[in-house]
């Protein structure tokens, strides 16, 4: 016996595999899968049919067919009804144009018991008990008719037969009940949020085994390949097939500057190819360099090599353009092209922290690059200068002010797009939206403006961060258009507005993410108050995101977004921040809610000649559709009783018809109306689940890992708030800060510890003041078996312990070990921070 090895939804009356009785009933008395989810024969999402629906118009405006399946449908239901005369077609007309609609159904998998891709179909879709008993009552001799099966007349004499062959043991996801539930019939096709409000999305992994993948950039010349960027400083290939070329479009991992410890923000950062690559075939980079040992970042041209066009020319490298960073944070590190064709620089403040340097900082001087957005010209300077100045920059001319500079007063710009605008009416075409790295209370997304002051550091977000700056009359900040507090996360990574094809309803939708707290988030412009709305996104459940490849897990660090060719939104995570760790992977982001008609997002890749070698992708996480059920069964919530009240439905004759001959049929000459249309179903709500899978162990080196905790160690005497100092060396004086509670030894967040709660930790010790705080674990991490019992720790410099100043719940934080605060402790007062 053959089971259906190829479906498509255009064929699927005609291609059915002809199944022996006995087999089909063993098939549908198996338990069925609760819980089903909008999801069409091919296994994917639903649609909304870019034409009307003519015959099956209760799926007109979402479903899972399009105007060509909904006329074979309609073909298929007039050559069945041509058997019949006219009392048999007003009786069971209603029947079989219902049973045949139900392949355009939102749920047309599971009425099928299509939602695994590894057993066989059902022939016509599962119906509920009472709808088929009236099925059988009037019309049982149509069975043959829909089947195509021959042996289906063995059963049409007898109901219990009859009906276990065509019952979905399902009460709520059987046909009609399907369409009439309470839970499942608004907002069906929606982006669907949980209870809190938080938008479910999946995940498809395209690209794995990446070291610190930074950035990801597409040619715009039709062949939908990609590049990735590594830290360290190779750039890869993918092709639209989703294999890489083993040899790298750019190795500068000699000339780049980094480390293998966790968070070091210096390395190679990003690549922007020309907006007529395939004409002009430059590439530009920003990375770190040091030269005489003064670390600098580096902006370079190469042209693209004339033997291989996936590899650039290593010798053509030409420097535009290096600056001096007097710290080795806050590099910046975003190239992108606008529009107008020029190159726009995204430079950090030059490090440290406060934006120290200077009077007033670096940001807010326009003689210095450093906390700026630069834009210059590259194109036609093959002979002189490697660029020129656009000569509309907005201070071109000003005395004591770079010419480069096309807005200031930025932080540490990390990761900045373009809006192509939406694709029907243009809006939004252009803008250019960034995530600015804050200090200590806020994150922010700026929308970038011509000559515009981001504030920067008289303000961080919305509130003032240098007082004496903040109340200066004379500066117009420009004010971010969505900031959030640390509680949320505490480094953003900006992203892209999504004007793909392919989630239609993600149309608009600003997402972006979050380095240390793993979040991913949304901004929507509402268009008549200009504001942004925020909404969280998260995972969805097993069930929501039950289609083939997708996944609904993700590595917590979020370093980048990147769009391909076709619009088409994905992130950069790596469970491992090393520059080392094979860690890094790419998702693309899919609305499982709803996809666009079929068609209608499709492309042909220009073919690319390629002379290396192609290492096919494998995907290394459990797609959800493949998970195996736990051995512990969860626990379900007792059906409701089933209503004992019929299915309202239009009244037929109380009356067996029979088999009718076709020679005394007569075709009708009007179209049998439609059924009464039921109401649009919904989705369940889910809970939200993690927001990332585990992190695989890293090879990386650390700092200074301390000892791990001894649970109820306690030796010494140990009592709650005691603190104690961890090195590496075992110096006395200096090291991670780690305190005592409830008969464990934990570490403290460095988020708001200054030298007043560093003078409470030393005078605990001994000491007469603190000397210096260092924080992101300067002085060592706590290891995997530490906890974190201190975040938010707020002192006045008088308390005796710790657990007196003002601190968040103990064991809460949004923090990880790589923020742990250390302290040199000393004798003398003279400390900095």
């Amino acid at each position: 016996m053959v089971f259906p090895c190829e479906m498509n939804g255009m064929s699927l009356w005609r291609g059915f595999c002809r199944l022996s009785h006995s087999l089909l009933l063993v098939i549908l008395l198996l338990p069925l899968q609760g819980n089903a989810h909008p999801q069409c024969l091919d296994y994917k999402p639903p649609f909304q049919p870019p034409e009307p629906l003519v015959f099956c118009k209760e799926y007109a405006k979402f479903g899972c067919c399009d105007l060509d399946k909904d006329n074979q449908i309609s073909q298929r239901f007039y050559q069945i009804m041509d058997y019949f005369d006219h009392t048999g077609f007003m009786a069971c007309g209603k029947y079989i144009r219902s049973i045949l609609c139900q392949e355009c159904s939102p749920y047309a998998a599971h009425l099928y018991d299509a939602e695994d891709a590894n057993t066989p179909m059902r022939e016509l879709p599962g119906l509920c008990g009472n709808y088929c008993n009236d099925y059988w009552l009037h019309c049982r001799y149509t069975l043959s008719l829909l089947t195509n099966n021959n042996q289906s007349y063995a059963i049409e004499e007898d109901r219990n037969k009859f009906c276990k062959y065509l019952e979905l043991k399902d009460p709520e996801y059987c046909y009609p009940n399907v369409l009439m539930s309470a839970e499942l019939n608004t907002n069906l096709g929606d982006v669907q949020a949980d209870p809190q409000g938080c938008i479910q999305m999946c995940l498809e992994e395209v690209a794995n085994g990446l070291r610190n993948p930074v950035a990801m950039v597409h040619a715009n010349d039709g062949t939908h390949r990609f590049f990735v960027a590594e830290q360290l400083g190779y750039v890869w290939t993918y092709l639209a097939n989703g294999s890489r070329i083993d040899r790298p479009f750019l190795n500068l991992t000699k000339a780049v500057l980094t480390s293998p410890w966790a968070g070091d923000e210096r390395g190679f950062l990003c690549i922007a190819l020309h907006p007529r690559f395939t004409e002009v075939k430059t590439a530009y980079v920003y990375y770190s360099v040091s030269v005489k040992k003064q670390e600098k970042i580096r902006i370079s041209e190469f042209t693209l090599s004339e033997s291989d066009v996936n590899i650039l020319d290593h010798s053509s490298e030409r420097t535009l353009l290096e600056v001096d960073e007097p710290a080795s944070n806050h590099n910046g590190g975003q190239l992108q092209f606008g529009l107008d064709g020029y190159l726009y620089i995204f430079i950090g403040d030059g490090g440290r922290a406060g934006d120290p340097f200077g009077k007033f900082g670096n940001s807010q001087n326009k003689s210095t690059l450093l906390g700026k957005v630069l834009r210059i010209d590259v194109d036609n300077n093959d002979s002189g200068a490697p660029y020129s100045i656009p000569p509309d920059n907005p201070f071109v001319g000003e005395k004591d002010t770079k010419p480069e500079i096309y807005a200031y007063g930025v932080r540490n710009m990390w990761r900045c797009s373009i809006d192509r605008g939406d694709s029907i009416t243009g809006q939004g075409r252009g803008r250019m939206l960034c995530g600015d790295v804050g200090q200590n209370k806020y994150e922010e997304v700026d929308l970038i403006e011509k000559g515009g002051n981001y504030g920067w550091r008289a303000k961080e977000g919305f509130s003032c961060y240098d007082r004496k700056l903040c109340f200066n009359s004379s500066l117009n900040d420009i004010l971010p258009i969505f900031a959030y507090p640390h509680k949320i996360g505490k480094s953003v990574t900006g992203g892209y507005i999504y004007r793909g094809c392919q989630m239609p309803n993600l149309n608009g939708l600003y997402i972006f993410g979050d380095f240390m707290s793993g979040r991913l988030m949304s901004l929507r412009e509402n268009p008549d108050t200009g504001k942004w709305n925020y909404k969280e996104i998260c995972m969805g459940n097993d069930k929501t995101c039950n289609f083939p490849k997708l996944i609904n897990s993700y590595y917590k660090y979020i370093i980048s977004f990147g769009e391909d060719e076709a619009g088409e939104l994905y992130f950069l995570a790596t469970g491992a921040a090393s520059a080392t760790a094979k860690a890094g992977v790419v998702y693309k982001i899919v609305d499982p809610s709803r996809r666009a008609p079929p068609g209608k997002c499709s492309y042909k890749p220009i073919p690319v000649s390629v002379k290396g070698k192609l290492v096919h992708f494998n995907p290394k996480e459990e797609f959800v559709i493949n998970k195996k059920p736990s051995t512990t069964a969860i626990p379900k919530p007792k059906p409701t009783k089933p209503s004992t009240t019929p299915i309202p439905r239009p009244r037929v004759p109380q009356m067996t018809t029979p088999r009718l001959r076709t020679t005394t049929t007569v075709r009708p000459t009007s179209r049998y109306p439609p059924s009464t249309l039921w109401p649009r179903p919904r989705l369940v709500t889910t809970p939200r689940p993690t927001y990332w899978t585990p992190a695989p162990k890293s090879t990386a080196k650390t700092r200074g890992r301390g000892k791990s905790r001894r649970k109820g160690d306690r030796r010494g005497r140990s009592r709650a708030g005691m603190v104690r100092l961890v090195s590496a060396d075992g110096r006395k004086d200096r090291g991670r800060v780690e305190i005592f509670f409830h008969g464990e030894w934990g570490t403290v967040c460095d988020d708001m510890f200054n030298m007043k709660a560093a003078d409470v930790v030393c005078r605990q010790l001994g000491f007469l003041a603190a000397v210096q705080v260092s924080k992101r674990a300067e002085l060592g991490a706590g290891g995997v078996r530490v906890s974190i019992l201190l975040d938010d720790v707020e002192c006045e410099g008088t308390e005796k312990t710790l657990l007196q100043c003002k601190h968040a719940k103990i064991g809460k934080h949004n923090c990880s070990h790589d923020e742990d605060v250390g302290v040199i402790c000393g004798f003398d007062e003279h400390a900095v921070e």
